[in-house]
């Protein structure tokens, strides 16, 4: 290929970080190629929280036209922006390896109150017990995710909720600034930029949102040479993972506004799936954990989806769509 390939990515610092890392894998293939800026809906309205924009794919329609309009030749997303059902004309071309699925909270409060505060006790979430000090705590925690919020307020419901909006950088600004107790961020996104703070704590009964820390390629399906070069670096274990997490999304109706959180993890050449869907006010959770074969992924999402509504999901799910009609 002469030409340089065009690669489309928001003008984020981590959007501009994963689309220079797809550069130099193609740099390796011995490929030139350029970066093509492009401003998504969801980087113009900082205000609006995410779940009450009503739409999907709020940070890559922007892309996906200039894709389809041929401005550029691939576009490079942080996957769990991605919806789980692409543009007619556009596929997805790779998988990178994944990093930390993780949550963080990022806490502005001193050491010794994270006993009393949150039940942490030498690095270690102590289990909710209603007698438990933490569980009187009153702290006020910002985040943009309905499913961030969903699984705080099931653990914590006396917490306040805040909407925090903008990219990484704006909202570790805000979070400074501001008088909350602490904020919740990617891990992923945090350590890409070397942003992660000290004063960090992995939320580990956390469940991630669908293909967090996974990045995805993409590109229009006509472009068989591009898909061929593309391949060369689709990380196959997060390929799988992902497309279970995202299958089971789909099958739940669900997307960026939706209180679904899913994981697919391969240990000893098997794959441990967790998934929940909760209430958006955090009382109601129905949850699935289950062990299958990898040669049984195929499918295998759309599956656990349906056994979790067959198991005290559907009622959840039900009444998220019943609020959503109403937005």
């Amino acid at each position: 290929m002469k030409q340089a390939i065009r690669i489309g990515t928001r003008e984020s610092q981590l959007a501009v970080w994963q689309a220079m890392q797809v550069k130099e894998l193609l740099a390796a293939q011995g490929i030139p190629a350029e970066l093509v800026y492009i401003k998504s809906e969801g980087d113009i309205d900082l205000q609006t929280p995410l779940y009450e924009m009503g739409v999907q794919g709020i940070f890559t329609r922007s892309l996906d036209i200039a894709l389809l309009s041929n401005r550029i030749d691939i576009a490079v997303h942080s996957m769990k922006d991605v919806p789980t059902q692409l543009p007619k004309g556009i596929v997805p071309a790779a998988a990178l390896k994944r990093a930390s699925w993780k949550d963080l909270l990022v806490y502005k409060g001193d050491l010794p109150s994270l006993s009393t505060d949150l039940g942490i006790e030498n690095g270690t979430w102590l289990p909710t017990e209603k007698n438990a000090s933490f569980t009187r705590s009153r702290l006020t925690i910002a985040t943009s995710s309905i499913r961030r919020k969903a699984q705080w307020l099931h653990r914590y419901p006396q917490h306040q909720l805040e909407n925090l909006r903008g990219n990484v950088n704006t909202r570790m600004t805000k979070v400074a600034e501001s008088t909350w107790s602490g904020a919740i961020f990617a891990a992923a996104g945090l350590e890409r930029i070397s942003l992660r703070p000290e004063n960090s704590i992995e939320l580990d009964w956390m469940l991630p949102a669908p293909a967090q820390g996974a990045i995805m390629v993409v590109c229009r399906e006509a472009d068989k040479d591009l898909l061929d070069i593309c391949q060369a670096f689709n990380d196959e274990d997060t390929a799988i993972c992902t497309q279970m997490e995202r299958d089971f999304l789909r099958a739940l109706l669900g997307g960026c506004s939706t209180p679904i959180s899913a994981l697919a993890e391969i240990k000893d050449g098997q794959i441990h799936f967790q998934g929940n869907i909760l209430s958006v006010d955090g009382q109601q959770i129905a949850s699935i954990d289950q062990v299958i074969s990898r040669a049984a992924a195929t499918g295998a999402g759309n599956e656990l989806a349906q056994t979790l509504l067959a198991n005290g999901g559907q009622p959840i799910a039900n009444s998220i769509q019943q609020t959503a009609a109403k937005v």
